[in-house]
């Protein structure tokens, strides 16, 4: 069986998106909407309401010692909402408590 969710994309913005009920994800690049959906119900055992995805294309990068133009790969997101009361815990943010001493 083929993996359809990678991994969670995890940045300021898609936190942002998780507070408010959307939820973004690193896809294969072949994998449709219900297949999103699919995956994401069965993997984390929750309900998928909608389902946007978009391919985002590979950047041009010069790397080595002749600075020679690499094309990374195109990739795609996708952002799913889930029914409402719902959350998927990677997108959890936890503070770490204030151990230090306040200063004077």
């Amino acid at each position: 069986m083929k993996v359809i969710a990678k991994r969670p994309l995890i940045s300021e913005k898609t936190l942002a998106l998780a507070a408010k009920g959307w939820y973004t994800f690193v896809v294969d690049d072949k994998a449709d909407k219900q297949q999103i959906a699919g995956a994401i119900n069965a993997f984390y055992s929750v309900n998928v309401i909608e389902v946007r995805s978009v391919t985002m294309h590979g950047k041009v990068r010069r790397v080595g010692k002749a600075m020679k133009s690499v094309k990374r790969a195109n990739w795609k997101k996708a952002m799913v909402r889930l029914a409402s009361g719902q959350k998927i815990d990677a997108f959890e943010v936890t503070t770490p408590e204030a151990s230090e001493a306040p200063k004077a």
